[in-house]
């Protein structure tokens, strides 16, 4: 079976020495994570385990021995190091774009990991040209934006060098229209003013920070619909977030149920888990 593996930069694994072109062969029974010579299938898995460096030591392998397989990771009793791989040689394998220097990129020009855009140096990008992470917008240079040339966090309007703004070239935060920098007027909240300080000073339940749109798995990016993503965060939330979520300032069955989908049937099903 054809595997990869990862070494330091001295050829050792695990304090054992390897070369290139070398058979070595493990005398008695073989366990994962125990006993015997390991590999990986893909060199993607590999980097589990070993940092993405290159500085470390690659190599194509052949198990021509007993193999046994776990998730993402094999063991033989007998292994052979068949050639050594560039890094050039290793970012085509474990990209599927070009002229990446991070790993799992779709995408071309990344030096992040994790992009399906392209150029940029942040993790888990779906637009271009971004510097920082989980931007599916263009050019942002801060963090979870879906809007464009941001250079704060959690925009979804564009040029805003605030956070959380959803309308366009804003400086201060919170700013749903354009052209503000004050963070300090009263907002919407379900529908209802409320004074800023009154916002942000209630306790708020994490799920509703964690509504991921993408996601990898197997190599390949998926991305889900807004609501189906709330409804993935919502089923890992618990009963104690559930009377956060009812006790925010406003708090509107109809009105969130509208936006994320979430029923006033299925936050009470989640309360009456307590007692159960």
């Amino acid at each position: 079976m054809k595997g990869y593996k990862v070494f330091n930069s001295d050829w050792t694994c695990k304090g054992f020495q390897y070369e290139i072109g070398k058979e070595y062969v493990h005398k008695g029974s073989i366990k994962i994570c125990n006993r015997g010579f390991h590999f990986c299938e893909k060199l993607i898995d590999c980097f589990i385990w070993y940092k993405f460096d290159p500085n470390n030591k690659v190599a194509e392998v052949e198990a021509f021995g007993t193999i046994e397989k776990e998730e993402e990771k094999s063991v033989t009793d007998k292994i052979r190091i068949v050639k050594e791989l560039s890094w050039y040689e290793v970012l085509d394998l474990v990209n599927i774009g070009i002229n990446n220097t991070g790993k799992s990129n779709s995408g071309h020009y990344n030096s992040g990991d994790n992009n399906s855009g392209n150029y940029n140096s942040g993790d888990n990008n779906s637009g271009n040209y971004n510097s920082g992470h989980y931007n599916s917008g263009h050019y942002n240079s801060g963090n979870y934006n879906s809007g464009h040339y941001n250079s704060g966090n959690y925009n979804s309007g564009h040029y805003n060098s605030g956070n959380y703004n959803s309308g366009d070239n804003n400086s201060g935060n919170y700013n749903s229209g354009d052209f503000n920098d004050r963070s300090d007027l009263p907002i919407y909240v379900f529908g209802k003013l409320i004074q800023r300080k009154n916002w942000n000073n209630a306790k708020k339940p994490n799920f509703i920070y964690n509504i991921q749109l993408t996601e990898w798995k197997n190599d390949k990016l998926i991305k889900y619909e807004y609501k189906e993503a709330w409804k993935t965060a919502f089923d890992k939330a618990d009963s104690s977030e559930m009377k956060l979520l009812i006790n925010l300032p406003n708090f509107n069955y109809q009105i969130f149920k509208n936006i994320t989908g979430i029923t006033k049937e299925m936050i009470q099903n989640k309360l009456k888990e307590e007692e159960r």
